[in-house]
């Protein structure tokens, strides 16, 4: 069967290769494709693979042959799951491969804001300790995350691992899903609240749930209202879960004391996003699931469900 990877180098980057889909039958590889060329690109493929390219109805009504869409990564809402359903259109993706990755960045936020490491190393290296008149030169307070607690919105693998860390931490974790599990001894853990009373009493909110129709702009005016004055935010899931003109308009109230985020709306960001001019809003481009571990799994995953698609089995598929 014919194989088309539409956006390899956005997984693979220049460290690694996709020899092992080559055994699968004939594969046609392009590092990226334009909105343009994801038709032509396709073309008479049976099966394809991609990151970000937006496959909608009207991609599969130009592809008539397309039998199997696999995604490389775990969010999957550049397909149109109902037009792939209607089409009997197997779609697959790959869940929890970035856990570690995600959870590791996200506390690399945190701490960036509670520490300030990079600020005070720029200042040694300038010489500024060097001046002081003290052993210990500060420029910014240090906040302890012990007793502080975490609200977490999103309880997949990415934020049970997240919950952990906090915990390893010394803090307090309160959780808002929509699926709060049964096991009692979570419950001692970890408490699970409405959205309301997880805002009102966080010092830190984490994001990590999927994009949904109900939940975009989760993060708003009204709802960061009801946060602590001086809470942090942190977003490594998606970047419309938060309205960032109303997040810059906290940050620069001091509403929010600081924001770490991974993801924007808009990537690559408009030049004139809201949020890059401010200094108490720490960005990364999107790198939270980008070490090569994650990326490893990623592909190994993604070749494992298409070969279990070829042999009659099902897994991870979505429809």
């Amino acid at each position: 069967m014919k194989c088309v990877i539409l956006d390899g180098v956005t997984v693979s980057g220049n460290d690694l290769n996709w020899a092992v889909f080559t055994s699968l039958g004939k594969l046609a590889y392009h590092p990226r494709s334009l909105p343009e060329q994801i038709i032509p690109n396709i073309g008479s493929a049976e099966i394809v693979l991609t990151s970000k390219c937006v496959i909608d109805r009207s991609v599969m009504e130009a592809c008539p042959k397309l039998k199997y869409i696999g995604v490389f990564a775990t969010g999957f809402n550049n397909i149109d799951i109902y037009a792939a359903q209607e089409r009997g259109i197997a779609v697959t993706n790959v869940p929890a491969y970035s856990m570690n990755s995600v959870a590791q960045l996200t506390f690399a936020l945190l701490l960036e804001m509670t520490n300030h490491v990079q600020e005070h190393n720029e200042a040694v290296h300038r010489g500024d300790w060097a001046k002081s008149a003290d052993f210990s030169f500060a420029l910014t307070p240090q906040i302890e995350l012990s007793g502080k607690t975490m609200g977490i919105i999103g309880y997949g693998a990415i934020g049970k691992r997240v919950a952990q860390i906090a915990r390893a931490f010394g803090m307090r974790v309160l959780v808002n899903t929509n699926h709060p599990p049964q096991d009692a001894r979570i419950g001692k853990r970890i408490s699970f609240v409405g959205k309301e009373e997880l805002f009102e009493k966080s010092d830190v909110i984490s994001l990590h749930c999927p994009l949904t129709k109900d939940n975009k702009h989760l993060i708003n005016l009204s709802t960061i209202r009801f946060m602590k004055d001086g809470v942090m935010l942190l977003n490594t899931s998606r970047g419309p879960l938060v309205d960032e003109f109303d997040l810059a308009v906290a940050l620069k109230s001091g509403k929010i004391a600081a924001a770490g985020i991974d993801v924007l709306e808009q990537e690559p960001p408009d030049k004139h996003n809201p949020l890059a001019v401010l200094d108490n809003c720490i960005i990364t481009p999107h790198i939270a699931w980008r070490s090569k571990n994650s990326r490893e799994r990623l592909i190994n995953t993604t070749y494992l469900n298409l070969e279990a698609y070829l042999k009659g089995l099902i897994l991870n598929r979505i429809v």
